[in-house]
């Protein structure tokens, strides 16, 4: 069984037991957290939400907060030796599917 949830305006597939990498969500590491906008379940039979499933329910628990790849932004002026370089690095939350409620 899977489902599609939306997680923070993003929507993920998620199985029970996969890990998945979402924005950085206001929770703490080791937590429970509960998906509650499933906008389908799929397996042997499929339910699509209208916008989501009634009474369906991802569990989560909070495994660790890590930063992405770091990107480089670089910004130069032609001909005026006008340069400036900055570096980003996002912030990401990783859960792991404890369970699927349809």
């Amino acid at each position: 069984m899977y489902a599609i949830v939306e997680v923070l305006g993003k929507q993920y597939r998620v199985q029970e037991g996969n890990k998945v990498v979402v924005d950085l969500m206001n929770a703490e590491k080791d937590s429970e957290v509960s998906l509650d906008r499933v906008l389908m379940i799929g397996g042997e039979s499929t339910k699509i939400g209208t916008p989501v499933v009634e009474g369906a329910k991802v569990t989560a628990k909070v495994v660790d907060h890590i930063l992405g790849d770091k990107v480089v932004v670089f910004k130069h002026k032609r001909r005026k030796a006008e340069r400036r370089t900055q570096g980003h690095r996002q912030e990401y939350t990783v859960l792991t599917v404890t369970g699927i409620v349809a």
